[in-house]
């Protein structure tokens, strides 16, 4: 995957309902939380293989298990064919912090550094917000 020039707004706006409200709903939670921070598009082949477009919110550099390091968002949003996923790339005590936020965060599957609905109303908002807080803090 790599940063590309595709507007973030546009992108968002070409959405189908009903999900382009949710996703531009959580794009101003989101944005609004990483306000100084990079807010660009990042398309291509994601690490399992399928074609993603995902809006990154801030800037890291991570750490690969085979060595190599990588630039990378620090929270990723992504519409998929049946959720809309979010990635949140800080870590804390060894762990990505959405696993310690599932529970809380409503009806959603966490996965590694993933979070999963289908709708903006299965997701709590204040804890999500409590949790994005936290990964600006942990990735400065």
């Amino acid at each position: 995957m790599q940063i590309t020039s595709q507007n973030v707004d546009t992108f968002l706006a070409e959405l189908p309902d009903p999900a382009r409200a949710d996703m531009q709903a959580l794009d101003a939670v989101i944005s609004k939380i990483f306000c100084d921070d990079p807010r660009v598009m990042w398309e291509g082949v994601f690490w399992g293989g399928t074609e993603q477009s995902i809006i990154g919110y801030g800037d890291l550099v991570q750490q690969r298990p085979r060595g190599e390091s990588v630039r990378w968002f620090v929270v990723g949003l992504a519409l998929q064919k049946a959720n809309i996923s979010i990635y949140v790339n800080a870590v804390k005590d060894g762990q990505y912090i959405g696993k310690s936020y599932g529970k809380r965060l409503g009806k959603v599957k966490i996965g590694s550094a993933s979070i999963g609905f289908r709708r903006l109303a299965d997701l709590d908002v204040e804890v999500f917000t409590e949790m994005l807080h936290e990964a600006k803090l942990l990735t400065v």
